[in-house]
């Protein structure tokens, strides 16, 4: 999600289509790796995008960095990144690519939605909601709630700009209420490698280029804290008729390994508590995990 979760089974992990593969030969290579055993792991191989804050970058500064390096002192193993940008074909050039003759370049997405048919999916870990990020001092600091916008008179909705990630839940909302003219695009997905998801509050709303962002909860979360003029407040989003807000995040590993992904799901429910400090250490909004059962 660079931008969102909803389109996280396409953007977030930015995959394509699965290459098709002969059912002979799929059956024999599960024939083969069911005889054969899994070697000892040297490191905690993570696939990662290198700019993508709050999840991940470089510099190791993510929610999904500090995550990897919480799992790897449990397992007495370091951590080794592969990156590659989170835009298309993001799972066959990180988590399934190998060469002839070489390992996998990495064995675990820290984070993917609940579900997401591409990966191995873990039980989720999270569950966040989209959220508005309203500055303060420039008009609209009686909103209590998000859905407070929608009661402002007309007039003044009317001149509102309102930034939003294209084809995400937000831009569904402003459709649905009848506020399409009043909503600034984003593209999610950008071919430059520099660009990075929190550009919208922490460049545009900072500027005064928008009145309001509505984005995926980490980032609003994340980059909210990191703005201090303006100060933001972050107001989060409830799902309505046709508009979903709300999802479960959960860690991918490749299918056809049940003993590592039983691993990785041992070390979350392990670190519960240590993971939910770190969500929270980057302002997360988070939302009841019972509430909403994953689908298995």
């Amino acid at each position: 999600m660079r931008c969102d979760a909803r389109r996280c089974v396409r953007v977030r992990s930015r995959v394509g289509a699965a290459l098709l593969v002969p059912c002979m030969v799929a059956l024999a290579s599960l024939g083969a790796a069911a005889q054969t055993e899994a070697p000892a792991r040297t490191a905690f191989k993570v696939c990662q995008d290198p700019n993508n804050l709050p999840f991940s970058n470089e510099a190791g500064q993510g929610i999904e960095n500090k995550l990897a390096e919480l799992f790897a002192r449990d397992l007495g193993l370091p951590v080794a990144y592969y990156s590659f940008p989170q835009r298309m074909a993001f799972i066959r050039n990180t988590l399934r690519y190998k060469l002839p003759g070489e390992d996998y370049r990495c064995d675990i997405v820290m984070g993917v939605p609940a579900g997401f048919d591409q990966v191995s999916a873990t039980q989720p870990y999270y569950r966040s909601t989209y959220a508005m990020v309203v500055p303060a001092g420039r008009g609209l600091d009686g909103l209590a709630k998000a859905d407070d916008l929608l009661k402002l008179p007309r007039d003044k909705l009317s001149r509102l700009r309102i930034g939003v990630f294209d084809r995400s839940p937000a831009s569904q909302w402003l459709a649905h209420h009848d506020l399409v003219e009043q909503g600034v695009p984003y593209p999610i997905l950008n071919a430059d490698p520099a660009q990075y998801p929190g550009e919208i509050i922490e460049r545009d709303l900072a500027a005064g280029k928008i009145d309001v962002a509505i984005v995926w909860g980490p980032i609003a979360g994340y980059y909210a804290k990191r703005v201090t003029k303006p100060a933001l407040r972050v107001l989060t989003m409830n799902s309505e008729q046709g508009v979903k807000f709300d999802y479960s995040m959960a860690m991918g590993v490749r299918y056809g390994e049940p003993e590592w992904k039983k691993q990785i799901e041992a070390l979350i429910v392990k670190h519960r508590a240590a993971i939910l400090a770190i969500l929270q250490e980057y302002g997360v909004p988070l939302l009841d995990l019972e509430a909403s059962p994953p689908k298995r």
